[in-house]
């Protein structure tokens, strides 16, 4: 039996309609026995329909230089580690 840990690790490929039959079982089966995994799919599921539905939203030039300076940041920092 799948960890949650290792079911999130494959929720990608969960929620993929391509999935292999044997992988959807073998995740499907962890899904019908946790109920926390459960939510996170369902919740991811719903999320997912309504993101489908919204129309591409232009960036402000200052968010968007604001972010590429927080992640140009974050990289440095991890560089460093």
């Amino acid at each position: 039996m799948l960890t949650c840990k290792q079911f999130l690790q494959e929720l990608n490929d969960y929620l993929d309609p391509n999935i292999d039959s044997v992988t959807k079982v073998h995740l499907e089966a962890h899904v019908s026995e946790c109920p926390n995994c459960f939510v996170i799919v369902d919740t991811t599921k719903h999320t997912l329909e309504v993101y489908k539905g919204v129309e591409p939203q232009l960036i402000p030039d200052d968010v968007r230089a604001r972010l590429w300076s927080a992640l140009e940041r974050k990289m440095a920092a991890r560089g460093k580690q």
